[in-house]
């Protein structure tokens, strides 16, 4: 895993932050790791690597996830089951600056 990852897995650790959506994170690739610290990465991104989208959970949490569906390289859905209740975390993208109108829509 890269800096970032790691990166982002202390700080969840220092700010006792138990989920956090990333994007423009630039890694290839569809997956779901360990990246340290107690903490998992559900990710996707292209080849291009640009844009990329990601949600990062603490390990026990990341234990409820029952799905995980990449509606494009810009939005990801991860849905957790926890004590009952379905939770539905959505990590999205909008490009802005530098990209063409087709992109932004």
């Amino acid at each position: 895993m890269s800096g970032k990852g790691k990166e982002g897995a202390d700080m969840m650790e220092r700010k006792k932050v138990d989920m956090l959506c990333v994007q423009e994170n630039e890694w290839k690739g569809s997956m779901a790791r360990n990246i340290g610290g107690g903490f998992k990465l559900f990710y996707d991104g292209v080849d291009e690597k640009r844009n990329g989208v990601g949600v990062i959970l603490k390990e026990e949490i990341s234990k409820s996830v029952v799905e995980v569906k990449r509606v494009s390289d810009r939005v990801k859905n991860v849905k957790l089951k926890v004590e009952g209740v379905i939770i539905k975390v959505i990590s999205a993208y909008a490009p802005q600056v530098g990209c063409k109108m087709e992109e932004k829509e």
